[in-house]
Parts: C-alpha cells; sequence; structure tokens
C-alpha cells in the first residue's frame, strides 16, 4: 500500500515484536511491561493507564522513536501517540512532566518530519504542534526540556523546534509532501502554532505570509471550506502581528477576503474574516481600502443574515460604525489623495468645493507635490476624457488657491502637457485645458474671475 494512504486504523492493527526489541535491548523489560499492559487493549483502559502512569507511556513511545528506526514501527508508535492526543489534546501537556526533565522529548518528531514518509511526516508534524502549544510559558528562553544550556548532551531548545517546524511548513505550502494532503495538513499545523508570538515572527522572516494569499479564495466542497477557513485563521492571527499587517497591506489579501465573504455562506468562515477586518481597520491605509472595495455595502448585507454567533454581530457593528468614520474622514484630503493615485479621476463634489481646496491646499506639498505630479502624468498617459477633464481643471484650482500656485506648475512642466489637450476631440477636455491655461498666464490675482 502506498504509504501516504496509510490510516491511523490500519497502522494500529499491526502487531509489533515488543520482545525481539527487548531481547536486543533497544527497550528495556520495563518497557515491555507497560507496552503489554497498553497495545490492543479497548480505549477505556487505555485512558485509564494515561490518567495513572502518563508520563512512563510517554517517555516509553519517544525512546521508542529515539531508538527503533523500523518504519512499521515508527508509524506504530507515531500512531498511538496520534490517537491518544486526537481523544484528549490535553494530554499533550503528559510530554511537559517534570519526571522526563531530561528527556528530550521534542527531537525525534523534528527530525522523522523531514526523513520519514508522508504518513510519518503528517503525524509528528500534528504531534509536535500540539505538544510545543502545551508547553510551560516559563520553558522559553531555556532548553526544550528545562536543562541548564550548558549541559553537555545537546538539547533541542523550543527555538530549534519552532524553526524546524515553520521551515518545514513553508517547505510543504511551496512543494507539497502529498498532492491533496500536503497544504490541508501544514495550514492546520499554521492555525495551531501562530497563536505564538515567536512563530509569528518565524514566518513572516521565512517569507512565508505571502503563501498563503493563493489560498484565499470561495470554497464549495467541505474539505476546501475547512482550508479556506483555516486559512483565514491564520491571516487574523497574523493581524495581530506589526510586521506581517505591514505586508498584508501591500498584497492582494483584502480584496481576496472580500470576494469571499461576500459569496460565503458558512459562519465560521465569515466570522474569522470580519474579525480580522476589524483589526486591520484602524491600521495604515486598510481604512481607505476597505471603503474602496465596497467593504460598507458587503457590511450591510451581513447585517441583514441570520447569524447565530454573537462575537460575530458584535464584530458586524464595530466595523460598520468603523467604516462610517472613515468614511467622514475620507471625505477630504485623504479620499482625493487615494482617488488621484489610483487614476480614477470624477466629477465628485471636493473638486468644486472652495472649502476643500482653502483646507487643503497645503497638503499638496507633501512628498515633493507627488499629487500634482500624479495629476500631470495622467495628462500625458491617460485615454480617459473623464480623467483628463478633472485633471486639468484641478491643476487650475491649484494655481487658485496656493500663493505659489502659478510658478510651481510651471516649474512642473505642466504648460505644455496641458497646451496639447486645447485641441481634444473632447468639448470638455478642451474647456478645462483653456480654463487651465488662463489661470496659468493670469495668475491668482485675477484667475478667481474665471469661473469654471
Amino acid at each position: 500500500m502506498d504509504q501516504a494512504e496509510l490510516t491511523t486504523e490500519q497502522v494500529l492493527k499491526r502487531d509489533i515484536p515488543w520482545e525481539t526489541y527487548m531481547m536486543t535491548k533497544l527497550i528495556s523489560g520495563t518497557d515491555l511491561q507497560l507496552l503489554r499492559r497498553y497495545d490492543n487493549r479497548p480505549e477505556s483502559h487505555r485512558a485509564q493507564l494515561l490518567d495513572d502512569d502518563g508520563p512512563a507511556y510517554v517517555r516509553v513511545f519517544v525512546s521508542i522513536l529515539r531508538d527503533i528506526f523500523k518504519e512499521e514501527t515508527v508509524e506504530y508508535v507515531l500512531a498511538l501517540i496520534d490517537e491518544l492526543l486526537t481523544a484528549n489534546p490535553k494530554r499533550a501537556k503528559l510530554f511537559h512532566d517534570k519526571s522526563l526533565t531530561n528527556e528530550d522529548t521534542y527531537e525525534p518528531f523534528l527530525r522523522l518530519l523531514w526523513k520519514g514518509n508522508w504518513f510519518i511526516q503528517e503525524k509528528s508534524c500534528k504531534i509536535l504542534a500540539l505538544i510545543v502549544s502545551a508547553r510551560p510559558k516559563n520553558q522559553d528562553g531555556i532548553t526544550a526540556k528545562g536543562e541548564a544550556s550548558n549541559s553537555k548532551s545537546k538539547v533541542t531548545t523550543i527555538d530549534d523546534v519552532l524553526k524546524g517546524l515553520v521551515d518545514w511548513l513553508c517547505a510543504q505550502l511551496k512543494k507539497p509532501s502529498h498532492p491533496s494532503r500536503g497544504v490541508p495538513t501544514a495550514i492546520s499545523c499554521l492555525a495551531t502554532l501562530l497563536k505564538e508570538p515567536v512563530v509569528r515572527s518565524s514566518f513572516v522572516k521565512a517569507d512565508g505570509v505571502k503563501l498563503l494569499i493563493p489560498l484565499i479564495i470561495p470554497a464549495s466542497t467541505q474539505q476546501s471550506i475547512q482550508l479556506l477557513y483555516e486559512t483565514c485563521l491564520c491571516i487574523w492571527l497574523l493581524s495581530y502581528y506589526e510586521p506581517a499587517i505591514e505586508y498584508l497591506a501591500t498584497s492582494r489579501t483584502l480584496p481576496r477576503l472580500v470576494d469571499v465573504v461576500k459569496s460565503s455562506t458558512k459562519e465560521k468562515v465569515v466570522r474569522v474574516i470580519v474579525l480580522t477586518f476589524r483589526n486591520l481597520l484602524a491600521r495604515g491605509t486598510f481604512g481607505a481600502q476597505m471603503v474602496d472595495l465596497g467593504l460598507p455595502q458587503v457590511v450591510q448585507n451581513l447585517k441583514s443574515q441570520a447569524w447565530s454567533d454573537e462575537d460575530l454581530l458584535e464584530a458586524l457593528n464595530q466595523l460598520e460604525e468603523g467604516l462610517r468614520d472613515n468614511i467622514k474622514k475620507l471625505s477630504s484630503f485623504d479620499k482625493y489623495k487615494q482617488e488621484v493615485l489610483l487614476g480614477h479621476l470624477d466629477w465628485t463634489p471636493m473638486h468644486k468645493d472652495p472649502t476643500f481646496w482653502r483646507e487643503n491646499i497645503k497638503n499638496f506639498e507633501d512628498n515633493d507635490f507627488q499629487i500634482l505630479r500624479v495629476l500631470i502624468t495622467i495628462l500625458d498617459t491617460s485615454s480617459d476624457s473623464r480623467a483628463l477633464s478633472v485633471a486639468c481643471f484641478d491643476l487650475s484650482q491649484f494655481i487658485q488657491y496656493h500663493p505659489a500656485g502659478r510658478i510651481i506648475v510651471t516649474d512642473l512642466k505642466a504648460k505644455e502637457r496641458v497646451m496639447k489637450l486645447m485641441n481634444h476631440e473632447n468639448a470638455e477636455v478642451t474647456k478645462n485645458a483653456l480654463l487651465c491655461i488662463q489661470r496659468l498666464f493670469l495668475g491668482a490675482k485675477y484667475a478667481s474671475f474665471l469661473q469654471a
């Protein structure tokens, strides 16, 4: 059978020759006794053994993975550990029991991530993610099992483990070991591990955020919905980390999340995306981007649906209020700047509003007159008559309202570009080009007499 298609149930049906391992001194007599009590017993019996003597079983399982390399046996022990953790994830704490202080419980799983077949890799990743997450938080900064750093034997540190895991997860997202399970397994483990600030840092440094973006697509099957949910969960966790936010701001993340939330009917997917929006709303230009992507209307549509999750309803209300505040702020220069930088010029009210120009004229000086330079570039490159008309008009407004407007526009070589548009086939372009040239020649003192 293909190792990648093995199931835990199939592996657990095997008979492992524990006595042979004892005779060859790969396990001890005590280990054999413990294994005989545990092996091939009902789950209720095993649960009692773990309640009574859990750390002893952890020690046996870890020592087998450390000392025995036969694939069938490694798979079997991993299946045993996976089974006990699946039944009760809180058992991951057993790996951190004080009686295991001198055991390197991480090393076998970290090694098997890279050296085993797919079944071994998948189980090692899942187990490692759970036991790392269950570690006592005072363990960080010292070795993984609390030994002194100057110990003679090399002990796997928590930093080693987290770095190894992040490297393996990124490798799976780039080139999966299994065609259908590699990526979902990696994302599922990431959704657990990104709760750790140190993992967020490692993941961003490994340029992992960009590997998540292509996975944010509307889903249809149950499997793809789960993958989408866990991917969005990763993005939500990253939205608490500043360096990740900087990457999200310059990628296609936001438009993709908006597309997904528009079409998704799965409450848990909608919830985690809305919580992400709420986190990002006040950061940088996200608020402006959300308004531009039509999120206020999307939120209205979402609010009209019957959701049962109170956190989601509260987050939608907060998001709606935050977007409303952003729209108010964006009614002035930020909105204008966004319009110009995107090249989407239209006759929105601010262009002909004297108050807007009086209050914001100094803002045009920012970044070495960036906005004026973009307006002039639009005159050179745009084929849209509306955009050309508005750009000419805005240059004429700048000349009128800025004390040195005429000199600045002339220095930026705008006159030649506007003169060319006086022969444009569109009458509106011609009219606004003429107005601009007139104001340029007359200067601010007389420009106010020229009405648009």
